[in-house]
């Protein structure tokens, strides 16, 4: 896998160096299968597990970038968006001279499905509050807010790895995808504990849900103004909130600001940086 800079106006594409350079936006209308992991389609080519690239993407503030590889999957790599943050500041970041739009929420939207809540309100920045309640000894309930601006989302939030059990790692390699997982690349759970601690945070399962969160809503294709309150939601809703957002324009209005105030928009500084493969 290698980001390579792009122009201004460009947003995210990930590009199949395996089927001649073919090319899929990081937009909502290219979401295809979600449930353990979030999928894009284009033309019956496929790309999964997006989210973790995705979010260290606009963790770091990087609004134009090419994404390439060469299989249908993203690295996994440890389980978390560091390693690519690491690869994006090894790379550095490169203003551009338009500036950088903002998809502003105007008015609230609320999603339901049994228990299970996702929403978003109109803020002047970006925040995330999300709760998970998990049946396992170590999760329990968990919550975690978080304002995503001045190195908040590095400190806070890229380290946190994915999580899952022996049983969910069977029913994802069913479904294709973790094909490089192992021990080194996320949180194993046990019965009543994990096999492969300690934990980077106390929390640290609630903030990979806001990993998570981040890198689908991504899919907006712009940096978001918003204020997201979450309540054991996933990847599902996350990206049916992305898609109710973008059906109704009287929802959200794009806007930019002075360079001074928010900045311009910006891509990678380097020629490319390498991530390890599958």
């Amino acid at each position: 896998m290698r980001m390579l800079p792009a122009p201004s106006g460009t947003g995210i594409v990930f590009r199949r160096t395996d089927l001649d350079g073919f090319e899929i936006e990081a937009v909502s209308r290219n979401v295809a299968r979600v449930s353990y992991a979030t999928s894009l389609m284009k033309k019956g080519v496929l790309i999964s597990t997006t989210e973790h690239v995705l979010s260290a993407i606009i963790g770091v503030g990087i609004d134009n970038a090419i994404i390439e590889l060469d299989n249908l999957e993203l690295p996994i790599l440890d389980g978390s968006a560091k390693p690519f943050v690491d690869m994006i500041q090894k790379a550095g970041i490169r203003k551009q001279r338009k500036a950088r739009k903002y998809l502003k929420i105007r008015r609230e939207l609320e999603l339901r499905e049994g228990n299970k809540f996702i929403a978003v309100y109109p803020s002047n920045g970006y925040s995330v509050s999300y709760s998970i309640n998990f049946p396992h000894a170590l999760i329990g309930k968990e919550s975690f807010e978080v304002q995503l601006t001045n190195g908040s989302y590095l400190k806070h939030i890229a380290p946190a790895r994915t999580f899952g059990s022996r049983q969910d790692e069977e029913a994802m390699r069913n479904m294709g995808l973790i094909r490089g997982a192992s021990r080194e690349n996320c949180i194993v759970l046990t019965r009543d504990g994990i096999e492969n601690g300690p934990l980077r945070y106390p929390d640290e399962f609630v903030r990979h849900k806001v990993l998570d969160l981040v890198g689908d809503l991504a899919l907006l294709g712009k940096q978001l103004l918003g204020r997201i309150i979450a309540d054991r939601a996933g990847h599902a809703m996350h990206t049916a909130l992305v898609s109710r957002i973008l059906r109704d324009k009287s929802m959200w209005e794009e806007v930019t600001y002075p360079e001074e105030e928010k900045g311009v928009a910006t891509s990678l500084g380097a020629q490319s940086a390498a991530s390890s493969s599958l």
